[in-house]
């Protein structure tokens, strides 16, 4: 069967991700810790960018980056066209950008011999109210990857079906009260939250460090803006010492993967 672009939600009684990939490959699209954190098994990291959605820190995290009692916040995204109905007060500033409807990432490719056992660890890891769905991939002329040298045949030209893991509005992690998707109130949880993976202020600066590596330039404005309020809320010595490892650590899994690192900043 022919891969599709148009994405839909993959129905747990059926493993229809083989449907879209004839070959029993796979193509993982990462927004968010699989930028820094990639599944295992890849051979191809490829930056890029998927249309039509934005990010937003507007998933609730009950397990990695907080508890069910105090919830941290993660990162979604959102179809353009639904997050247009929302109140957002960033939308903007949205609006304003270069990049408008693209969020950036980078794109795994994992050899059909894993393709199975690296869409289980997925689903394991991605278990807190996120689903997988099907989306055409972009990838960029800069391409880096962990073992193999050349970008893939289509990527300038043609779009990479990539599997997306997304926390969908009717998802209950999503935060569906207006009040706490302001970006303040998002900031403060940030600033308090810990979970089995960690500081939610760990998760937010290396989501800022991770964007800055893939070599496109900064963070999207959403990411900037919490990274902001967040550095406001913490003491000045603490957020400083925060930001700084979140950077080492992006730095050293580049390095790792074979990935270009100039200067004191990630590039």
């Amino acid at each position: 069967m022919a891969a599709t672009l148009q994405g839909h939600q993959v129905h747990p009684e059926g493993r229809t991700w083989k449907n879209h990939f004839p070959k029993r490959d796979l193509w993982v699209f990462g927004y968010g810790s699989l930028i820094w954190k990639p599944p295992p098994h890849y051979d191809q990291r490829v930056p890029g960018y998927i249309n039509g959605y934005v990010r937003r820190f507007w998933q609730a995290s009950t397990d990695h980056r907080g508890t069910p009692e105090q919830p941290g916040r993660v990162v979604t995204v959102i179809e353009r066209e639904f997050w247009e109905t929302l109140d957002d007060p960033l939308a903007h500033l949205e609006s304003e950008s270069a990049s408008t409807g693209k969020v950036w990432g980078a794109a795994y490719h994992i050899p059909a011999s894993h393709a199975e056992e690296v869409h289980d660890y997925l689903d394991e890891r991605e278990i807190d109210g996120y689903t997988a769905h099907f989306t055409p991939f972009h990838a960029v002329s800069r391409v880096s990857t962990h073992t193999v040298s050349k970008t893939p045949e289509s990527s300038e030209e043609t779009p990479i079906v990539t599997m997306v893991y997304i926390g969908q509005p009717t998802n209950p992690q999503f935060l569906r009260e207006r009040e706490q998707r302001e970006p303040e109130n998002v900031a403060q949880v940030i600033s308090a939250g810990h979970g089995q993976s960690g500081k939610n202020t760990e998760y937010l600066y290396l989501l800022e460090k991770a964007l800055e590596g893939l070599g496109l330039g900064t963070a999207d404005v959403h990411v900037t803006d919490l990274v902001r309020r967040v550095k406001a809320i913490e003491a000045d010595d603490l957020a400083e010492a925060e930001e700084k490892e979140a950077e080492r650590d992006v730095r050293k899994y580049l390095e790792s993967a074979g990935e270009p690192v100039h200067g004191d900043k990630i590039e």
